[in-house]
């Protein structure tokens, strides 16, 4: 943590092996001591996006949906919205321009970080942009097809994106801290930490990578980084929005992962779709429907949002558990920081073949990196 300036982190464990563990570190504030509780809230940034694709599945699970349908069947002006299924949604193989690249965008979360958001401002600005390539052609991870999602869910489901998370995901896993809140509410219940990056949302469209001396200011502590904490995450919506704590969000991994939130074929098929990322390299990291694979062995997703990163990851054949927040987004160096913590923990459990040749992040929410260090090419 030290090494790559990340002020505070959460960290759970549960293994049928080692036993469970978890722990805190770090503070809650760069400006005082005060430390971190295994009790903060965090806001999960992309972990949101397995919640969405969940209720889209169930919702296919029981008849309401197709995973075939082009989403043209449910909204309306999406480019290739009559070829672009369900499915190439979840997956992130629409070829839809993701809004969280756009130029304008991120001037305007910078000059106005309170502003609140409609799912439509944001697919008016995707849709603005040609599309980066035909339906199904590759991955490509894009904001803008988990905001469709969330709409899907909206109109087939004929209530609210939050009320079916509620629902059918946190309820009956007992999840009593996790939460989608309104797009008008930018706060995170306390107990919770402040929440930092470094750069702005237009410095970073291209990396999260400081330029040299700026890194080694950053971790000396005289570079300081941005206070988001407050800042409106209504741009992420369904792609990002959500906030939870650390032991919410192992109990809800092992349940993405290994089974509870969908009957057994379903299961299957999500687990199935999982593909790599890059066809190059094809153990490093995968993606599926709203679901993601960390090098051979950890199923789950991260997140980052400015000011936050958490991971959440479970091994279904050794009923490993792994769930990392922080209060820090990316590391100078351009890193998830949760992902920096994730590799220094990945060899206690597998040795240090498991550790990934590079930043295996299948998220970035916003803004993330679309650095030739990262596998995925979006944000």
């Amino acid at each position: 943590m030290q090494d790559n300036a990340i002020p505070g982190a959460v960290v759970v464990v549960k293994s049928a092996k080692q036993g469970n563990w978890s722990a805190a570190f770090g503070t809650r504030s760069i400006d005082t001591s005060k430390p971190m509780s295994v009790d903060d809230y965090f806001r999960v940034g992309s972990n949101t996006k397995t919640m969405t694709s969940t209720v889209i599945l169930q919702l296919v699970q029981d008849g309401k949906l197709a995973l075939d349908d082009p989403i043209a069947k449910y909204w309306p002006g999406v480019p290739n919205g009559d070829r672009i299924t369900i499915a190439q949604l979840s997956e992130m193989r629409s070829g839809l321009y993701s809004y969280t690249f756009d130029p304008q965008f991120n001037a305007t979360l910078d000059n106005d970080p309170e502003k609140v958001w409609t799912p439509e401002e944001l697919l008016a600005i995707a849709f603005a942009h040609p599309v980066n390539f035909q339906p199904g052609e590759k991955f490509d991870y894009s904001n803008t097809n988990i905001i469709l999602l969330g709409l899907v869910i909206e109109k087939v489901a004929n209530m609210k994106v939050a009320e079916s998370f509620r629902q059918h995901i946190f309820e009956p896993l007992g999840l009593k801290h996790t939460s989608l809140p309104a797009a008008t509410d930018s706060s995170i219940p306390d107990p919770h930490p402040q929440g930092y990056s470094f750069g702005t949302n237009v410095s970073t469209i291209d990396t999260f990578t400081l330029p040299a001396a700026e890194q080694a200011a950053a971790v000396a502590g005289t570079l300081k980084p941005n206070n988001d904490t407050s800042a409106s995450p209504s741009w992420a919506w369904t792609a990002g929005g959500a906030i939870s704590t650390a032991d919410d969000l192992a109990t809800y991994v092992k349940a993405l992962v290994g089974g509870g939130l969908l009957d057994e074929k379903m299961q299957k098929t999500r687990l199935d779709s999982i593909q790599p990322i890059d066809p190059a390299d094809p153990v490093h990291a995968g993606y599926g429907l709203g679901i993601a694979r960390f090098g051979p062995h950890v199923i789950g997703h991260d997140g980052q949002i400015p000011g936050f990163m958490t991971f959440m990851g479970y091994d279904p054949a050794s009923d490993l558990t792994i769930v990392i927040c922080t209060n820090l987004a990316a590391v100078p160096s351009g890193e998830g920081s949760a992902l920096v913590l994730l590799k220094a923990m990945l060899p206690v459990f597998y040795g240090a073949d498991a550790l990934p040749e590079a930043n295996t992040s299948v998220s970035t929410t916003a803004p993330p990196s679309n650095s030739a260090e990262t596998t995925t090419p979006g944000r």
